[in-house]
């Protein structure tokens, strides 16, 4: 009996760590993968570089937030949202973090050897990417760009999957979900600005202080312009635009919310609609391709 609980302990810690309870960061990574793939694919997706990039995107979310949690696991426990985290709290051992790390990093690397060389080239930089968030935050006074980059980085590769080239539509939602993310994670800051600024780590909050919901409307600003000249460069129809109007709604919606002080309920309650954004679009782009 004992051992049976000891193992379920373990599957719980397993499963925080990897955030398996909260998907939101995976539905942000895979969107604009699924934008590639549905343009790149005219509409028809291939299943098979569907289910791979499915796959994979949880895999290498599930690894990001890992590599994470062990660089952060000091600074955790000085942060009241994040000190009951596996390692932070103790219930978990580094080399535990560290051996799930490489099994997931070797299931990621099985999926990209299934893709055309042209995207198994592209692959080391999403892992950099993925290593280097958790220090950015440490140095750079804008870590969402870099998150940003991590998050973009799949529509690259979906594209070169899928069409064995990096086309300038893939370019294009790179460079949207660049903006993308610089909005949604500082809105995602704001829950942690007080902890963050006591251990010294940096965010677009703390950067633009009273300013910050300038900064997140014009992030996001620059992500609709991008996508709709990513529409124009397609040749995407009218529904896409439709799509592309209402998510600038539901931006300037919130832009209007962060001007005034938020709960952290209230700043995460915030981020998490940024899935429905993302399934929007999606739901834009597919119908913009088909109908074109």
């Amino acid at each position: 009996m004992a051992a049976l609980e000891a193992l379920s302990r373990s599957w719980s810690d397993l499963a925080d760590l990897i955030r398996l309870r909260n998907q939101t960061g995976s539905l942000l990574l895979l969107f604009p993968t699924l934008w590639a793939l549905v343009l790149a694919g005219d509409g028809h997706p291939s299943l098979s570089l569907t289910a791979i990039f499915v796959t994979g995107v949880f895999v290498m979310r599930s690894a990001g937030v890992t590599v994470n949690d062990l660089w952060d696991r000091d600074l955790d426990r000085r942060i009241q949202r994040t000190r009951e985290r596996p390692l932070a709290s103790g219930r978990m051992q580094p080399r535990a973090a560290v051996a799930l790390f490489l099994a997931l990093i070797g299931i990621a690397a099985g999926l990209v050897f299934l893709l055309n060389p042209l995207t198994i080239t592209l692959a080391p930089v999403a892992l950099l990417l993925v290593i280097l968030y958790p220090l950015a935050k440490r140095v750079l006074p804008l870590p969402q760009a870099i998150l940003g980059m991590a998050f973009g980085w799949g529509a690259l590769m979906a594209w070169s999957a899928a069409r064995n080239e990096v086309g300038w539509p893939a370019v294009g939602l790179f460079v949207a979900t660049i903006f993308w993310a610089i909005g949604y994670d500082t809105i995602y800051a704001l829950q942690d600005q007080d902890d963050d600024r006591l251990v010294g780590l940096h965010s677009a909050a703390l950067l633009f202080g009273s300013w910050t919901w300038a900064a997140v409307g014009s992030a996001l600003s620059a992500m609709v312009v991008v996508l709709g000249l990513v529409g124009l460069a397609t040749g995407l129809a009218w529904p896409f635009y439709v799509t592309l109007l209402l998510t600038g709604v539901q931006f300037t919606w919130q832009v209007r919310r962060i001007r005034h002080p938020l709960a952290p309920a209230q700043a995460f309650a915030l981020f998490k609609q940024h899935v429905w954004a993302g399934a929007l679009l999606l739901a834009g782009f597919w119908s913009g391709v088909l109908l074109r």
